[in-house]
């Protein structure tokens, strides 16, 4: 009796499939005669913006007589680094003096933009009253009022309070919540799904624990651009600090920076742009490393509710 043996083949006698071939390279698509147009005009309309700061800062190296000569020199011939040093002095910008005041008021006007406009965007989000809709478009509304309208009851109000040369008037509004930020914050509030503030009731989480340990920490983007918003307003305002402070040991930068335009603003003109520059180099460096927010902000504004 005979038995057949069966053949298996081996690994070498199996057939590979060939390797796939590569796809051939696309080929890119042509760029079109208007895009180039476009980055051109962009191109040219950032420079023609840049012009009056790239001439500020060689004014501020320059010297009084090369900046008043025709035809007016783009560099410095002989650079004077000692023009910021001494634009910052007790006698022009008291720096000593005035930058305190300011980031103490920016400071506090940015915390509680923040708090009280994060609270009453919660509120119009999720909470359900009679009248909610009526008086968050009242709120709005307030928005189309100039500010030279409030001006006079505001300072008839503050003086008052005898709240006259202190930093109160220019801090305490800052408390009491701007219809722009509530509307911002109450719009991401709004996109947040429900299930989230019922599963935190569900563990014992009462409306306040769940604004500050759950909502609050979401709206990070808001955060940052009601602070970046509150900052540059209150550290470039000058008039209100005109308004509400009379004593010299409570001007702010602004208010500095105007003065010593009026009393050495012809004189000692490579000063005065040292001094400028100074002033705004915490609006530049806070702009630069906070523009991705601003996309964010036409983005989210123009959420649905």
């Amino acid at each position: 009796m005979s038995t057949a043996t069966a053949e298996i083949p081996t690994r070498a006698d199996a057939v590979i499939p060939p390797p796939p071939r590569p796809a051939p390279p696309r080929k890119p698509a042509p760029k079109n005669p208007t895009h180039w147009i476009t980055y051109a005009l962009l191109i040219g309309g950032a420079l023609l913006m840049l012009i009056p700061f790239i001439s500020m800062i060689s004014s501020s190296l320059k010297t009084d007589p090369e900046i008043q000569r025709i035809p007016p020199t783009v560099l410095p011939r002989t650079i004077e680094w000692h023009n910021y040093p001494d634009s910052l002095g007790q006698d022009k910008m008291d720096l000593g003096r005035t930058l305190p005041n300011t980031v103490v008021i920016t400071f506090c006007c940015v915390v509680g933009q923040v708090i009280s406009s994060s609270l009453v965007g919660f509120g119009f989000a999720r909470f359900r009253f009679r009248g909610r809709n009526a008086l968050f478009i009242l709120m709005l509304s307030t928005m189309m009022l100039p500010a030279q309208v409030t001006m006079i009851p505001l300072f008839v109000l503050f003086r008052g309070l005898g709240w006259i040369d202190t930093f109160l008037p220019l801090i305490v509004p800052s408390w009491l919540a701007g219809p722009f930020f509530v509307f911002m914050f109450r719009q991401f509030f709004a996109s947040i799904p429900e299930e989230l503030m019922e599963a935190a009731r569900i563990d014992g989480a009462g409306t306040l624990r769940i604004f500050w340990q759950i909502m609050l920490p979401l709206t990070g983007p808001v955060i940052a651009i009601t602070a970046i918003y509150t900052f540059m307003g209150t550290w470039n305002d000058y008039l209100n600090p005109l308004i509400y402070l009379n004593s010299p040991e409570n001007n702010t930068l602004a208010l500095a920076l105007a003065s010593f335009n009026g009393q050495y603003g012809v004189t000692h003109v490579n000063q005065l742009m040292a001094a400028s520059f100074m002033t705004m180099i915490p609006c530049l460096l806070l702009f630069a490393a906070a523009q991705r927010y601003f996309v964010e902000n036409i983005a989210m504004t123009g959420g649905k509710s």
